[in-house]
């Protein structure tokens, strides 16, 4: 029979705990048998070791199982996505109604922001009235009414996750390949999809900022979510500059909103194709990649699937016809700011991690869990990499709540976009699909 201190030894002598000692050790954490201290010392081991395919598989499962798991009677495929997380990245808003217009269910669980990056249930919160907090017992009957929903994890959805998280946070042990892995499966394949798309962001406003940490990250949530029952294939791409060209919670549900109306085409539309046309392969609604990404462009296209993103907004206790006029309803900032650029040239480089920060600053992202966002608040109109630049030339418009908070993200911009006097290759979108 396993117990913490047995487990926590094999560890440390470089042992791979056992299916058995793994799941007894993830109920542990649910149920509280296992001490902050054996959790805090658990993930050292794991951190300081390798768990292996199986290990990792392993420790997803049972991560996933300490909790509920979704049960569905619907009569299409569920779906989901995942970010790593990066700035200006609204997808997920596109996302989730283009698919359940294309013949899919989205569940879509997300999260709130943390650091430089921004969270979905922030930006969906900054519409009125919206809640993202559903029951557990309510989301399978929305889901099936709507199509799709976007909602925050239950309790009850893999508890040892959490309590993992929350240790591995004030113990230096985050970054570990196994522990992240879990962490990000163990809730998705509690929803019990299909078919999961994963976009793993590399660059400056990434988390990932090499090719061979975000590609082992990439293949080690493949072959991880298919060893567990489902089917899923990552896209690397990129995010050497915010993918909407606005970052805060107001201003990217404005720009996602732009995308689904036809009003605006750009990266966002394109990233969000090819998810969702990988997506749709992997769950057996598209031939191949490029259909799949058409039939998400042709319902962007027609307007079907902002009319889905309305029902949804309804359904979650928005406004009736948030689509039609949906500036009326998203806070304005107090202060609008823009920044111009000081030198003459191309734009080279721009630090997103440094923008994502600006924004935090502003108040609206957080640095601890319990910090209160302002959602109004943010960064919009800014410059694409490659583009040509004069003295005076708009860089980004600010939205901010005081004078003094403008001009301190003011500084902040020009400091995080690079201007050469020669213009530098700009990164192709998708860097690689890695699928099995």
């Amino acid at each position: 029979m396993s117990d913490a201190r047995a487990i926590l030894s094999r560890l440390r002598r470089g042992e791979v705990p056992s299916v058995e000692d793994l799941r007894w050790f993830a109920e542990g954490l649910a149920d509280g048998r296992v001490s902050d201290a054996q959790a805090g010392a658990f993930a050292m081991g794991v951190c300081r070791g390798d768990l292996g395919a199986e290990g990792r598989t392993a420790l997803t499962l049972a991560m996933r199982d300490s909790g509920d798991v979704m049960d569905w009677a619907l009569d299409g495929p569920v779906v989901d996505k995942h970010s790593t997380g990066g700035v200006g990245d609204c997808v997920s808003l596109v996302l989730a109604p283009a698919l359940a217009e294309c013949g899919a269910y989205v569940p879509m669980i997300s999260g709130r922001g943390l650091g430089h990056t921004g969270g979905t249930l922030d930006k969906l919160e900054a519409i009125p009235g919206v809640t993202t907090q559903i029951p557990q017992e309510v989301l399978p009957q929305l889901v099936a009414k709507v199509g799709c929903v976007i909602a925050g994890a239950s309790a009850r959805i893999a508890p040892a996750d959490k309590r993992l998280y929350a240790v591995r946070d004030v113990t230096g042990t985050v970054e570990s390949l196994d522990l992240i892995t879990a962490s990000i499966l163990s809730k998705k394949l509690a929803e019990a999809p299909q078919a999961l798309v994963l976009d793993v962001k590399l660059g400056s406003g990434a988390f990932m900022k090499t090719e061979g940490e975000a590609r082992a990250l990439a293949r080690a949530l493949v072959e991880t979510a298919n060893a567990a029952g489902c089917k899923a294939s990552a896209l690397i791409t990129d995010m050497s500059q915010p993918l909407a060209p606005a970052l805060g919670n107001a201003v990217e549900v404005d720009a996602a909103l732009r995308v689904l109306t036809g009003a605006e085409a750009g990266l966002l539309a394109d990233l969000t194709a090819a998810l969702g046309g990988q997506v749709l392969v992997d769950a057996g609604l598209a031939a191949e990649a490029e259909a799949g990404a058409a039939r998400i462009r042709a319902v962007i296209a027609d307007g079907r699937a902002a009319e889905r993103f309305g029902r949804m907004i309804a359904a979650q206790g928005g406004p009736m016809g948030f689509v039609d006029n949906w500036a009326r309803y998203l806070p304005e900032a107090d202060v609008m700011h823009e920044v111009t650029a000081r030198d003459e040239g191309f734009v080279t480089a721009i630090d997103g991690e440094a923008l994502g920060l600006a924004v935090v600053a502003l108040g609206g992202g957080r640095q601890v869990e319990h910090d209160v966002i302002n959602p109004a608040v943010g960064l919009s109109e800014v410059i694409r990499l490659g583009a040509k630049v004069g003295r005076g030339t708009p860089l980004a418009m600010i939205h901010a709540a005081r004078e003094d908070a403008a001009r301190r993200a003011a500084q902040a911009v020009r400091a995080a976009i690079t201007i050469g006097a020669k213009p530098a290759p700009v990164p192709a979108l998708v860097r690689e699909r890695i699928s099995l």
